[in-house]
């Protein structure tokens, strides 16, 4: 095997879920599988343009193949049915866990698309606020400022929630903060 394609198969071996999962967050598990096929084909095609770090720049070309191959009301129809049969799992079950869990995912299905892009890519799928950056496009501070504003949008929509329900005590979702962040 030559070295190009121990180095595509190393790329592929660690990435592969975290696209995956990054598509199913943004469109649906209809629709991951074929993002996943694009985004690795034009990841082989475009080998020399994949940085060291190659998680951020596969992101970026997943979230690209969703935005040019599907019309956003798609994306949004499939999050929502998808969070809905998450949401539908854990009523049941009376664990604070799956309680927060079900307070955060309906609080998230009610933020605007591009703060729940962000929040998950921070969140879910650990990026830093530099390598989230690169996924949507935009400078470090940038995100940092919408990352701030989505985390204040996700607590109001959690306590909103809570309030309609009458809970007691609201859920207040964990963020993670990375080192660079704290910076």
């Amino acid at each position: 095997m030559d070295d190009e394609a121990e180095r595509f198969t190393a790329i592929y071996d660690a990435c592969r879920q975290h696209v995956w999962a990054y598509a199913v967050s943004r469109a649906g598990r209809q629709i991951a599988d074929e993002v996943v096929s694009e985004t690795f084909t034009i990841a082989w095609r475009r080998l020399a343009d994949v940085p060291e770090s190659p998680l951020p720049w596969l992101l970026g070309v997943a979230r690209n193949v969703l935005r040019d191959g599907h019309r956003a009301q798609a994306r949004r129809a499939a999050l929502e049915a998808e969070s809905r049969a998450w949401a539908g799992r854990g009523e049941d079950d009376i664990a604070d866990k799956v309680a927060e869990r079900l307070a955060v995912l309906r609080a998230m299905a009610a933020l605007p698309e591009d703060d729940r892009e962000i929040l998950i890519l921070i969140a879910w799928h650990g990026l830093t606020p530099r390598e989230a950056a690169r996924v949507v496009g935009c400078s470090a501070p940038a995100l940092r400022v919408r990352l701030h504003r989505a985390r204040k949008r996700l607590v109001r929509a959690v306590d909103a929630a809570a309030e309609s329900r009458g809970a007691v005590h609201p859920v207040r979702p964990r963020m993670p903060i990375t080192g660079e962040e704290a910076r």
